[in-house]
């Protein structure tokens, strides 16, 4: 066995961590395990407790070495998650754990890892024509918060470089006068600064959305969760919460174009996270595509981009295996 197994692998978000091991460099990701954060004082605690359920069906033995994704920027040593109350020196924890190494990455950089292995079966296609090769691919998904990440081809070698960013907090932008409107009323409901994360595209950016379009038609809030505005769309039975969840696909567009311009992503834009896979035929049949293409005399550049949205059950896990 390769000195550096068996491996931890993680991927950890605002709310949950999912804990996994790989036993061998071509054995499959097992064991996997959904733990709530908020269940548990920090990572060490989760992962001990991850351990003690799996280790006796694995042979006992203790992982050697670990790679996680987590939802926050990696600065440094100490981590203090920017979505939940966990905070934690990485070498700390890799001395607790006993482990030889132990890396943490942007949860959206391990995912963007995963990207070129993905099988087309996990993938549902809105849009676009085929992907060219060789090109930047980009990657962006709505949960707790917005992650946001890329990959770059190094040309010649087969190989990619993922990009490390916190892009889910650049300000969110107004498409039109109605968007301006509900912006406004954002203002209101989120002051000093509205990102792309908190005023849309997230959990708590969908209910921001549900109140303000409360405001805007002068209708009182209800206390809805982001499931709840979900639901509610979905089923078509609150028209507040089916006007959220179109400016919410609408304003995916938005950003997800941008980051396509930026990156020049004629590899494919992808999306993750929790909340867009869930939505299904509403997201197909929604304004996202229409206002990914509406960039003007480069909406024919955006035409031919391929959006992607990822129904894989643990994509990260694989990234976090390749990282």
């Amino acid at each position: 066995m390769s000195a550096s197994y068996p491996r931890l692998l993680g991927d950890v978000g605002g709310t949950n961590a999912r804990l996994a091991l790989q036993q061998a460099p071509d054995a499959p990701i097992e064991h996997i395990v959904n733990l709530p954060c908020k269940d548990f004082a920090g990572p060490q605690q989760a992962i001990e407790h991850y351990l003690a359920q799996v280790l006796p069906h694995t042979g006992g033995m203790r992982p050697r070495s670990g790679v996680v994704g987590i939802a926050n920027p990696i600065l440094g040593d100490h981590i203090a998650l920017t979505n939940a109350h966990w905070a934690f020196s990485i070498s700390a924890l890799r001395d607790a754990l006993g482990l030889e190494s132990l890396r943490f990455l942007n949860d959206f950089t391990v995912l963007a890892l995963s990207l070129p292995g993905l099988p087309v079966s996990d993938l549902v296609q809105v849009g676009g024509t085929e992907p060219m090769p060789d090109k930047a691919k980009a990657l962006l998904g709505a949960g707790t918060g917005l992650g946001v990440s890329g990959l770059v081809p190094v040309p010649g070698t087969g190989r990619w470089v993922p990009l490390e960013g916190e892009g889910g907090h650049v300000t969110l932008p107004a498409f039109d006068e109605e968007e301006a409107r509900v912006l406004s009323a954002l203002r209101a409901l989120l002051p000093g600064h509205v990102s792309a994360e908190r005023g849309a595209l997230s959990g708590q950016g969908l209910q921001a959305l549900y109140q303000a379009h409360c405001h805007l038609a002068g209708a009182e809030a209800s206390a809805l969760s982001p499931a709840e505005v979900t639901q509610h769309a979905l089923d078509g039975s609150d028209a507040h919460c089916v006007a959220a969840l179109n400016t919410f696909c609408a304003m995916m567009g938005t950003v997800a174009a941008d980051l396509a311009l930026t990156l020049g992503a004629q590899g494919g834009v992808y999306i993750g996270g929790g909340i867009v896979p869930k939505l299904g035929d509403f997201f197909l049949h929604s304004p996202f595509r229409a206002r990914f293409e509406s960039k003007g005399r480069f909406g024919a550049y955006l035409a031919r981009i391929p959006v992607y949205v990822i129904h894989s059950a643990y994509p990260a896990l694989i990234g976090a295996s390749r990282a």
